[in-house]
């Protein structure tokens, strides 16, 4: 009995077998080019409206300093609340960066802001980062959403006619970054070439207004003009060299090309009207150059890329 089924269930499965066939396979949908996806908001260039330089309103000199905390005072206001806010950068390497292996803001900017938080409050962690594209950085203060904005800010006669600075704490220049096989020795060889820049910047401006007329590129963010140039979308990225360098540590397979073709003065952003804070902000940052914190967070970030540096003098009204 057993070896009946066993006899039926084959000729089963045979029968099966024989009734249907694969058929001839279907060939998949065709594959063209897929181009890979750009970055979110990629624009154009920027006009220059004028006033970039420091000659027409001296630009560098920021108010006199002073240390005191009045009862009342913007300073007072921040003690009271608790927590210095302030507006910073989490995309540029060595500056302002989220370290990937503690979650962390870290960079030269960080570091400027902390030590206004530990002047203020005897700690450098009383401090609340809000994380701020270049585009957005005036429109914070201008706002009031921060106490202050430290984050690659150039120090220009058109930015004071709506914000405050305080004195220089750091001097950049622009420079260009592109792969390493790549012909161009500066920006005059990227003529008609796309070369990228963040919205809001004076690097974009400065790409919009060359003469050699590379085609300028902007995005949100510096990491973002990074990736472009590694998915071959742009030809160069130019901005200061600071910023460069951290990309160029990121990625080894670019160059920096050609000299400092401006002069990108940095200083701390604060609302117009706090003209108290500006002067506090400057006797914290005499004691930074003075007495060593300018130096260490210089010698940690950026001694290895750029060379040695020493903080610029002063320059006030």
């Amino acid at each position: 009995m057993r070896s009946k089924r066993v006899a039926l269930l084959l000729a089963a499965v045979l029968l099966a077998g024989g009734c249907g066939s694969p058929g001839a396979p279907v060939d998949p949908a065709p594959v063209g080019a897929v181009e890979r996806p750009k970055p979110a908001n990629v624009g154009g260039g920027e006009a220059d409206t004028g006033g970039a330089g420091g000659d027409d309103c001296n630009a560098t000199a920021s108010l006199a300093p002073s240390g005191d905390v009045a009862e009342g005072s913007t300073m007072d206001k921040i003690r009271k609340r608790g927590k210095l806010v302030v507006g910073v950068d989490q995309n540029t390497f060595l500056f302002g960066f989220r370290n990937p292996t503690n979650g962390n803001l870290e960079g030269f900017d960080i570091d400027m802001a902390r030590e206004v938080a530990k002047a203020l409050f005897g700690d450098a962690n009383a401090i609340q980062f809000r994380a701020i594209s270049s585009q957005q950085r005036e429109q914070v203060l201008k706002a009031g959403e921060v106490d202050m904005v430290v984050r690659t800010f150039t120090v220009n006669c058109t930015r004071l006619k709506s914000i405050n600075f305080s004195s220089v704490y750091y001097v950049a220049g622009q420079r260009v970054l592109v792969n390493e096989g790549s012909p161009a020795a500066s920006l005059a060889d990227l003529g008609g070439k796309p070369v990228c820049a963040a919205k809001g910047s004076t690097s974009l401006k400065n790409i919009t207004k060359n003469s050699a007329k590379p085609v300028p590129v902007s995005v949100e963010n510096w990491s973002d003009c990074l990736v472009m140039l590694q998915q071959g979308q742009v030809e160069a990225v130019s901005t200061d060299d600071v910023i460069l360098a951290g990309m160029l540590e990121q990625d080894p397979t670019t160059k920096i090309v050609g000299g400092k073709f401006t002069e990108e003065p940095y200083g701390i952003g604060i609302p117009k009207q706090n003209e108290d804070m500006v002067r506090y902000v400057n006797s914290v940052l005499e004691t930074v150059r003075n007495t060593g914190p300018w130096q260490a967070s210089y010698d940690r970030w950026l001694t290895a890329r750029l060379g040695p540096a020493s903080p610029p003098p002063p320059s006030y009204k």
